[in-house]
């Protein structure tokens, strides 16, 4: 038996903990077929348990054996179990919680983002011509220069660059902003790519052009593919890229993350996670959905479909394993390609001159339901990138379609991002049993613009989580992570602590009031959105997401109770410890 404290000494925790195992010594309990009781590994005791079961019981203390909970209960009861071999750890009243889960990220291109040079916080128009001045004075000339994910929405006049500004200030390098499907495009950048008020864009998206004149904007509209670039940055090598995936794992676990969903995974990504599980070097849990290209012809989606369903790590494994496939069904809301039901609106932010402008959509219906079918009848999970009310509403009616000949509510039927809805939306989620992941840290970061484009009134369910939780909806919570480690400062941000506030506050960044602070969640909600209902939404809810017997010890030690500190506080919350499988994973600095 080993024993240690968290932090510092607790005179009274110590005491308490030795007496306990003095008696333990001096009788040895059998159990009624007379072998001694399986002892714990690890005992944690002396702080307050937040199980987040479907009580919401809070105990004082755990045992783990094997890297699973053993069992949950007072001090007394968990320190009568403790034997020669058992660890101890006095918690001196700190607060544990289950392992956070982070329902979407991207993990490859998130670690290699700053690979070849570090790139600078963006919040102006002036951030992002300076660094891309930066890169013209160190780049030989013709080489690109592309900007991705700097999203309009949060920039401090919330706007595209020009293609005027990009020229200004590279006029000898093709540069490309890209938001994700859409991009503005310097003049050279156009020219390299061919692209001329000629082009003719085959399959979604538009190239934009001036209303008075018929000249090129710049801006390309979910057509992005269309620009020729070319990479100016070194080349990684597999063990780079290994070793960074683990660097970014390892930064998850500094701010409590135990689980993280790849929602777009390649071939690629997924033979370097499968790697790194064989060599031990994993430490999170990984649920993927596989990238699924919703452009292609039926035939190919059909074909691929095949092969991913017939990947081994479709299995059962509670550390990797493939759940399901995504694809993309709409553009963006940071982009203002989100397929809406209603016309977007004209907007000096989002360059749209189209006032019946309603956003971009990928993927017709036929193709859509055909694309659930196949996928619920192997038994996966369906996720579609769907921002808009119109494309939220698009992806439920193939839901529906589907549900109609067979009942689909077992695969978890997911929305990704969901973040426009209505009633008539909500009403069948709940139906159907589809699930949804949602970022919180979108409204932090973009309410402002957004409240300024669409008004109070159309963002009544803008994120809507207390209205789904309360009406039965699965909805967990995720980040978007693509890009940078530090988890405030990366796009998008992946701090769980800054997600669990604003869910709890909905407050913003540059925004003097609450977005709808009828749909605030209580603590508690805000808890299990990050723990509980993530593991339903990524079907591992019998091993992970709580604190129960059986499950995994996936564990967070923090400096404050969530449940009890000034609200104001929870953005701040430090991680302690965070235990993987009862594996210390991270450790904190004493």
């Amino acid at each position: 038996m080993s024993t240690s404290t968290l932090l510092c000494p607790h005179l009274w925790g110590l005491c308490f903990a030795l007496a306990a195992l003095l008696s333990a010594a001096a009788t040895t309990t059998l159990a009624d077929d007379g072998v001694a009781p399986i002892s714990p590994q690890l005992v944690l005791v002396g702080g307050k348990i937040v199980t987040v079961d479907d009580q919401f019981r809070v105990a004082e203390a755990l045992a783990v054996r094997d890297g699973k909970i053993l069992r949950v209960g007072t001090s007394e009861e968990i320190l009568s179990l403790v034997r020669d071999e058992t660890k101890v750890i006095d918690l001196g009243g700190k607060v544990v919680i289950p392992g956070l889960i982070d329902s979407h990220v991207h993990p490859s291109s998130a670690s290699m983002h700053e690979f070849d040079h570090p790139v600078p916080d963006m919040q102006s128009i002036a951030d992002v011509l300076a660094y891309i001045k930066s890169r013209a004075m160190v780049l030989p000339e013709g080489e690109w220069i592309v900007v991705r994910q700097v999203f309009i929405t949060r920039l401090k006049e919330p706007r595209y660059p020009t293609r005027r500004e990009l020229d200004e200030v590279a006029p000898k390098h093709p540069v490309l902003f890209s938001t994700g499907p859409d991009a503005m495009c310097n003049s050279l950048a156009l020219k390299l790519s061919e692209i001329t008020r000629d082009t003719v864009v085959t399959g979604t998206g538009f190239i934009e052009k001036d209303r008075a004149t018929g000249e090129l904007t710049g801006l390309l509209r979910n057509c992005t593919r269309l620009v020729k670039t070319k990479s100016s940055g070194k080349t990684a090598t597999e063990d780079d890229r290994l070793a960074r995936l683990e660097q970014l794992f390892a930064a998850y676990n500094r701010v409590g993350i135990t689980t993280v969903a790849d929602k777009n995974a390649s071939g690629d990504d997924i033979s370097r996670y499968s790697k790194l599980k064989s060599e031990q070097r994993l430490s999170v849990r990984l649920r993927l959905s596989h990238a699924l290209d919703g452009s292609a012809k039926i035939e190919a989606i059909e074909e691929r479909l095949r092969q991913i369903i017939a990947h081994p790590l479709t299995q059962p494994d509670e550390q990797l394993q493939i759940i399901g496939v995504k694809s993309f069904l709409d553009g963006g809301m940071l982009t203002g390609s989100a397929y809406m039901r209603e016309p977007w609106g004209v907007s000096e932010v989002y360059s749209i001159s189209d006032p019946e402008y309603r956003g971009v959509r990928m993927i017709d219906d036929e193709k859509l339901v055909a694309m659930v079918r196949q996928t619920a009848a192997a038994g996966l999970q369906f996720t579609a990138h769907s921002v808009g009310d119109g494309a939220v509403t698009a992806l439920l009616e193939a839901y529906a379609r589907v549900n109609a000949e067979t009942p689909i509510a077992a695969t978890r039927p997911c929305i990704t991002h969901c973040n426009f809805l209505t009633t008539d939306a909500i009403e069948r989620m709940h139906e159907l049993g589809v699930v949804a992941d949602i970022q919180p840290a979108w409204l932090y970061l973009d309410a402002r613009t957004l409240h300024g484009q669409f008004g109070e009134k159309r963002l009544r369910y803008f994120q809507p989580l207390k209205t789904l939780i309360e009406r039965g909806v699965t909805v967990g919570g995720g980040s978007d992570h693509m890009q940078k480690l530090d988890p405030l400062l990366s796009i998008n941000p992946y701090d769980p602590w800054l997600g669990i506030s604003t869910t709890i506050t909905r407050e913003a960044r540059w925004f003097d009031q609450k977005l709808h602070a009828e749909e605030c969640l209580t603590r508690a909600q805000a808890l299990r959105f990050y723990t509980a209902l993530n593991a339903r939404v990524l079907r591992m809810e019998t091993f992970a997401g709580t604190i129960e017997p059986g499950k995994q010890a996936d564990l967070v030690i923090l400096d404050r109770d969530l449940l009890t500190c000034d609200v104001a506080e929870i953005r701040g919350t430090k991680v302690l410890a965070t235990y993987l499988g009862g594996r210390l994973v991270y450790e904190a600095p004493r």
